[in-house]
């Protein structure tokens, strides 16, 4: 007897998950977040399917018959809905987390384990990201990367000393840019930048330098970093650390302009323009895929007629079964477009 074909699932955006952060400002608002008065918000986790164990980190649907649903029972109910022949995170979950990010003040210096040191450290996980530049006030950067010729030991002694910055590489950027952080590369978000990020599904970062916060609740993670921080060579694996999406070629069809900004063994982004009234129909081929909202406002519609808001801000994850879901610009919109790679990767989680 053939297997019962999935239950096809509906386009899905979520409730916005607020973190309170050190950092954080309050201009998640131009994105439709309800921040609190006088909150330090920096993170909306937008698309997440964590473990348990970390709390807030299950992403609840926001509207439709599934409402209050979380994407952990949708998955669990049937993971072939969900996933397709995608296989899950290592600890089980969808295998791409989904966050807005809101520096009002510098991001701790940090770097996330790399696949040696999770391998040897099983309740640590794998770390790749990267950002999409939202908005950034004049001369704002990011820090990514060391000097090449800085070494370990002087890299962690000047940490120590509170001299550490000049051993960062520090990269102006601005709403466009696309900066690729993969795990094992020291980086910080700077001041006065806000930005989508897309990453494998885990929580585990190790802090360097703080700026001098000395907060408890905030404490650093030297011994950890110093185990897979990459230096010299090592950080340079053969593709770009930043893509500026106005020198990226784009290939324009039927009023549909794509330029692909990213990728990386875990997944790849993709920059969509559609002019106003355009539609954008997408074939699934038995895969999810996620639309992020960057600018304008426009929908998704699925083949049974279920419609979701894909506006600025608002991530959408099309689940594997979605019956031919079909995007349409109700003004000018710019989206990203993240998919899972032809290969997943091994150490997702």
């Amino acid at each position: 007897m053939s297997p019962t074909p999935p239950l096809p699932l509906p386009p899905l955006r979520f409730e916005a998950i607020l973190k309170a952060r050190a950092w954080g400002g309050d201009r998640l608002t131009r994105f439709g977040r309800d921040v609190p008065e006088d909150a330090a918000i920096g993170e909306s986790w937008d698309l997440a399917d964590l473990p348990s164990s970390i709390e807030g980190g299950r992403s609840r649907v926001a509207e439709g018959p599934l409402a209050g649903r979380t994407l952990a029972e949708l998955r669990t109910d049937d993971p072939a809905a969900v996933l397709g022949h995608r296989p899950p995170a290592a600890t089980g979950g969808f295998p791409m987390l989904v966050k807005l990010l809101d520096a009002r003040e510098n991001l701790s210096v940090q770097v996330h384990p790399d696949p040696a040191y999770a391998d040897a450290h099983p309740d640590t996980f794998v770390k790749n990201e990267a950002w999409f530049v939202l908005d950034a006030e004049p001369g704002a950067a990011v820090y990514r990367g060391i000097d090449p010729a800085c070494t370990s030991e002087a890299f962690f002694a000047a940490a120590s000393s509170g001299d550490l910055l000049r051993h960062l590489t520090r990269i102006e950027v601005r709403p466009g840019d696309c900066v690729r952080l993969p795990s094992g590369i020291c980086h910080a978000l700077g001041e006065g930048v806000l930005v989508a990020e897309v990453q494998t599904p885990s929580d585990t970062t190790f802090r360097v330098w703080d700026w001098n916060r000395d907060d408890p609740n905030r404490p650093l993670h030297l011994a950890q970093a110093r185990a897979c921080m990459r230096f010299g060579d090592r950080q340079n694996d053969g593709r770009p650390a930043v893509v500026r999406l106005d020198d990226v070629p784009g290939v324009e069809r039927d009023g549909i302009m794509t330029r692909r900004l990213c990728t990386t063994d875990d997944f790849t982004i993709d920059h969509l323009r559609l002019a106003a009234g355009r539609r954008l129909p997408i074939a699934m081929d038995g895969e999810p895929r996620v639309l992020i909202g960057i600018s304008g406002t426009g929908a998704v519609t699925d083949a049974a007629g279920r419609t979701v808001r894909l506006s600025a801000g608002d991530t959408v994850l099309l689940p594997a079964s979605c019956g031919s879901p079909t995007v349409e610009a109700r003004g000018d919109l710019n989206l990203l477009w993240v998919d899972l790679p032809v290969m997943p990767a091994g150490a997702l989680a």
